[in-house]
């Protein structure tokens, strides 16, 4: 169900991140655009419990949601993930007034030198010691919805993979952190997240460079932006170069 048009680099990325959900996931069953995953032992991490559409299609928003609703019906949450972002564009308004969140992935490779950066204190350290940090985290971007379940499960999925985490403090305590995890010859910055009231301080260059530096000669480090958003272009800064967009349709439970 692979689409002939992500080869190279973008198929490369999409390979990465199917392998990494596959780790996880127990269930994966064939549908007729793409796979269902299903994480039964994490039936709140929404990344692992997915309809995911492989390839273009010529459905309706209306056929889609009620195939995922089915597809999911054992699960509190619906998400629907384009590997084809464009794919994903004509049916985004129809997601969108039913609800659902959309968001615009841009996957970026590290293909160019690190330019001269900030002297800022970065320091590896345990998974639990930015848990206050993923708290805010989340609390900007879901605000209404208690996540504690979701976090638990995406710490346990962490820990079971090499997930390695550096911070920056400010008089001790940790207020930015950058996440990343490494498989072989490939590795991903998953998380870069700075507190708000520390935002401007170039502590978000700082922890990217620290975890490009840790990652060290893997043939392929990937990091995800929000195609609609700044970060991509302190990233592009950095010598991360576009490689593929997808699509995630998301919408949490009420």
């Amino acid at each position: 169900m692979w689409n002939d048009s992500l080869s190279g680099t973008a198929g490369r990325a999409r390979a990465w991140h199917h392998a990494r959900i596959k780790t996880a996931c127990d269930v994966i069953e064939p549908w007729a655009h793409g796979s269902v995953v299903r994480a039964t032992r994490y039936p709140d991490y929404y990344d692992l419990n997915a309809v995911r559409v492989e390839e273009d299609l010529a459905m309706s928003t209306e056929e889609l949601v009620a195939f995922a609703d089915e597809a999911l019906s054992r699960f509190a949450h619906r998400r629907v993930d384009f590997d084809l972002a464009d794919a994903a564009d004509r049916l985004r308004g129809g997601f969108e007034e039913q609800g659902w969140e959309a968001t615009r992935l841009l996957w970026m490779r590290h293909e160019a030198p690190l330019p001269p950066g900030p002297d800022i204190a970065v320091e590896a350290v345990p998974y639990d010691a930015v848990q206050d940090l993923r708290l805010a985290w989340h609390r900007e971007d879901f605000p209404d919805h208690d996540l504690g379940a979701f976090l638990a499960q995406a710490r346990e999925v962490a820990l079971s993979r090499d997930v390695r985490v550096l911070a920056a403090r400010e008089r001790g305590v940790p207020v930015a952190f950058a996440q990343f995890e490494q498989d072989g010859a490939a590795a991903e910055i998953t998380n870069v997240y700075v507190h708000p009231e520390q935002r401007g301080n170039l502590l978000g260059t700082a922890l990217t460079r620290a975890a490009i530096d840790a990652a060290g000669a893997v043939r392929d480090l990937w990091i995800v932006a929000d195609d609609e958003a700044r970060p991509k272009e302190l990233y592009a800064r950095l010598g991360f170069r576009p490689a593929w967009a997808s699509m995630e349709f998301t919408r949490l439970p009420s």
